[in-house]
């Protein structure tokens, strides 16, 4: 009775372990993480406009209110991603994907206003692309 149970609980251990990633729990974290970070970098471009010194108030083409609202609404986002993610929920895989690489291309953008932040969240960014993609599409969070 004994061997069974240690055979069947070996069973359940080995399907749990297929099932759950380490990578899908840190890039759900990660995820939050770069969330967080766009969301204080869209209050900053709308409550602060001095604070990212570039030239003309202008980076690309919009201005430092406009870049707020895209910080801000695309950090929420990526905070519910995180959460989706950490869930296990494949739709919030897809989507994390697409969110960093539009997190990525932001910053690159935003690489004149804030050098050493951007820089910062474009690694994380490409990390997390690289957390998202590397599991199994069976795996979860």
């Amino acid at each position: 009775m004994t061997s069974r149970m240690a055979h069947d609980s070996g069973r359940t251990t080995a399907r749990h372990q297929e099932r759950t990633s380490g990578w899908l729990t840190f890039a759900g974290t990660l995820a939050m993480v770069i969330g967080a970070f766009n969301v204080i970098d869209g209050l900053v471009g709308l409550f602060n406009d001095d604070y990212y010194l570039v030239g003309d108030n202008k980076i690309m083409v919009f201005d430092f209110n406009a870049w707020g609202w895209f910080w801000l609404i695309l950090g929420v986002v990526q905070l519910a991603v995180g959460a989706g993610i950490i869930a296990g929920r494949m739709w919030a895989r897809a989507v994390g994907v697409l969110f960093a690489v539009l997190a990525a291309i932001g910053h690159l953008a935003f690489l004149r206003a804030f050098p050493l932040w951007s820089v910062l969240t474009i690694g994380m960014c490409i990390l997390l692309i690289y957390a998202l993609t590397a599991p199994s599409s069976r795996a979860r969070g």
